[in-house]
């Protein structure tokens, strides 16, 4: 236990800590201390401060000069301290507010671009995309039309005789490979215009991209842009239509040549399970496309799209203000876009698509078969009126839906829009 007997007053006058600090020691009285019944006692008074405080004064002034630079050095390094700490302050508030500015800046470009891709999306799905295929029913059914092969059978129906047996024999030959060739053709068609709209958006969205970019954000984009203009973007978008309007003669040629290879040897009494129905359409696609096989000698991609935007000009019924425009930024988009097209990672994403169609018809097909297998013959009108539900709006579209919902398209279409051309 710690007990103070004593207490005393006093004052400090003197600014010298030397000469204060013996007489704030002297004033103290004695202590005495108390731990465990043990006494202790400690007289400052009895202590030779004079002689302390001339040896304190002593050291004093042997250092002094050492003491001051020190204390000086000191004092310069935390005034340069301060002024670079007050110039780190100015600079990381300058670099905050730059980047604060920056992220402003981003949002709003990302913002717009996002309204952009979307506005190009609306129209490819709601206009472009919906009017290229009502074009292709349209043509599908004035080129593939089975009627009159059918009226004929009907007529010859109770015919006898070798002429009326052979006229029946290719009456049906024909409607066999109509019937696949439509049913091929559709849904080729309707792959490949699917595909090609996501392209398109894509690739618009790429450039609107690049364009930002280049602006670093100083100009924001409207609705038109000196770089790509309303009217062309309009203009590339409508080139869904080529396949319809012209590359579509071409189409069903080559198609019907690679059924009729494919089919030659199926005869109509020829018994069809659906995994046949699966492998022949399989079959017939591979053809095309020329997977393993030269007959195909029409580079498919022409189908599709001209090959440079001055004969797109000039095969289509522009009028004259778009004729007389210049179509170098034309030129450029579809110059991209068959670089897509005829790239092998496209042809993987095509044939993926092509397998998914096929599996998806052979189920719808499945739900109304009865027996395991079916002659050719009465397989047939079910095959040709395959082309219905494959070229349907696509807003009902299931196979449209599927392809879109694919992982492997969605992931193609990732590293396309993020492949960004550079300077």
């Amino acid at each position: 236990m710690l007990s103070l007997l004593e207490k005393s007053k006093f004052t400090i006058e003197i600014p010298n800590i030397l000469h204060a600090l013996p007489i704030l020691l002297q004033n103290i009285p004695k202590l005495h201390l108390q731990i465990n019944n043990y006494n202790f006692d400690y007289p400052f008074r009895d202590f030779d401060w004079d002689k302390a405080r001339r040896a304190l004064m002593a050291l004093w002034g042997s250092h002094k000069r050492k003491v001051m630079i020190s204390l000086g050095v000191l004092g310069s390094g935390y005034f340069v301290y301060k002024i670079y700490d007050g110039y780190r302050r100015k600079i990381t508030n300058k670099e905050i507010m730059e980047f604060d500015a920056d992220k402003a800046v981003d949002e709003a470009i990302r913002s717009q671009l996002e309204t952009l891709f979307e506005n190009i999306q609306r129209i490819s799905d709601t206009i472009t995309l919906p009017y290229a295929m009502h074009s292709l029913r349209d043509r599908l059914s004035e080129k593939l039309d089975l009627t009159y092969f059918m009226e004929k059978l009907m007529q010859t129906k109770g015919e006898t005789g070798i002429r009326a047996a052979t006229e029946r024999f290719e009456l049906w030959e024909k409607v066999k490979v109509l019937s696949f060739t439509r049913a091929a053709t559709s849904l080729w068609t309707m792959t490949m215009l699917t595909l090609y709209a996501r392209v398109q958006v894509n690739i618009l969205g790429r450039h609107l991209y690049v364009e930002m970019t280049r602006s670093d954000g100083s100009q924001l984009l409207g609705e038109e842009s000196d770089a790509l203009s309303k009217i062309e973007k309009q203009e590339y978008l409508t080139t869904a239509d080529y396949l319809s309007t012209y590359g579509f003669n071409s189409l069903v040629m080559n198609m019907r040549n690679a059924v009729s290879q494919v089919m030659k040897t199926k005869q109509l009494n020829s018994q069809f399970s659906m995994e046949t129905l699966q492998e022949t359409m399989m079959e017939i696609l591979d053809l095309f496309m020329g997977v393993g096989s030269d007959l195909v000698l029409f580079n498919w991609v022409d189908y599709i799209l001209p090959e440079t935007a001055a004969q797109y000009r000039e095969m289509s019924s522009a009028d004259d203000a778009s004729t007389l425009m210049d179509f170098t930024k034309l030129e450029q988009l579809i110059s991209e876009t068959r670089a897509v097209l005829s790239s092998s990672d496209f042809k993987t994403v095509v044939e993926i698509s092509l397998r998914k169609g096929v599996d998806l018809l052979v189920d719808k097909m499945k739900g109304t078969q009865i027996g395991d297998v079916i002659p050719l013959a009465k397989l047939l009108p079910r095959v040709a009126q395959l082309s219905t539900p494959l070229l349907e709006e696509p807003a009902h579209n299931k196979f449209v839906k599927l392809l879109r919902n694919a992982p492997e398209v969605q992931l193609f279409y990732t590293f396309l829009y993020a492949n960004i051309p550079r300077e």
